[in-house]
């Protein structure tokens, strides 16, 4: 169920930072159009940092309803207290998810025996399907392949989104845990690799620009085509150095802008992306022929 292409969706926000449903449900239809495998919610990309206990389960209601079964709907719900985590878990099951997306605790440093026991509590209190997230260079705390070994054996931890774009790391998370976890990329330009060597896929910022093209390179790396793979991969280089000039997911919703499908807000402590990234990121768009494409469907 959990393979390919899952988007980790943006939250469009009007130009007073409120959270802009039309836009969200014309996001959704956009994707379930191009081929997209999964929609991942309130995670980074998608500001649930920022978002309010309320606007995160509206957020998540709205989402699965509009989905509607069609494809694979992954709420983040990680916090940086155990209890705060089951909660917000508990919430998103209720609410219908097909499975949560779990960050490891940021701020608090814990040791890999505390990241065990926190992992191991979420998964023995809520029984829906966990995708864990291992991304230090936001947390502070970096969860390690013998660490995830030992979660492997939770029955409804099913997954990892690594984000330490290290060849070394996801051959070993591969080999301790590839025959009893999905091993997911959490960076776009390490995806190709990692899937061709044993991946089951992306959780990717750069498919909310170009859904179809991230879905091709995936499914052709799964298939084995590393030729066909190499070649998506190549049409999208371009965005992977400009989607990232600037935290996520600020350049990425300028980019969505641009090209006709959000509005331009976001919400503070994040802003606009700045002056001087903004033709970087027009050239990637035009470099990976999306510009092209947007001005046909207009």
């Amino acid at each position: 169920m959990f393979h390919g292409s899952l988007v980790a969706l943006v939250t469009p926000m009007d130009e007073e930072s409120t959270i802009d449903y039309s836009a969200l449900e014309r996001l959704i239809a956009y994707h379930l159009s191009q081929g997209t495998d999964g929609l991942v919610i309130a995670g980074t990309t998608g500001e649930g940092a920022t978002l309010s206990d309320e606007e995160i389960n509206k957020l998540i209601h709205f989402v699965v309803r509009k989905v509607d079964s069609r494809i694979p709907v992954i709420a983040g719900t990680g916090a940086n207290s155990t209890h705060k985590t089951i909660d917000k878990t508990f919430h998103a099951m209720e609410l219908g998810v097909d499975a949560c997306l779990l960050m490891t605790p940021a701020y608090i440093r814990p040791t890999q025996e505390g990241l065990y026991q926190h992992f191991k509590a979420v998964s023995e209190a809520v029984p829906v399907p966990q995708i864990l997230y291992n991304i230090p260079s936001r947390t502070a705390c970096d969860l390690l392949p013998e660490t995830l070994a030992r979660l492997a054996d939770c029955s409804n931890i099913i997954g990892i989104k690594e984000a330490v774009p290290d060849r070394a790391r996801y051959e070993r998370l591969l080999q301790l845990c590839g025959d009893r976890l999905s091993i997911f990329s959490g960076e776009d330009s390490t995806a190709k690799d990692l899937i061709l060597a044993g991946g089951k896929g992306v959780i990717t910022v750069v498919g909310n620009v170009a859904p179809k093209l991230v879905h091709d390179m995936v499914r052709a790396a799964l298939a084995g085509d590393k030729a066909v793979a190499e070649e998506c991969d190549q049409k999208l280089r371009p965005l992977y150095q400009s989607l990232f000039l600037e935290s996520n997911p600020i350049p990425v919703k300028w980019a969505l802008h641009q090209l006709g499908l959000i509005g331009p807000g976001i919400r503070l402590p994040l802003t606009p992306l700045s002056t001087q990234h903004r033709a970087a990121v027009l050239n990637a768009l035009k470099q990976s022929g999306l510009l092209e494409l947007m001005n046909e469907r207009q």
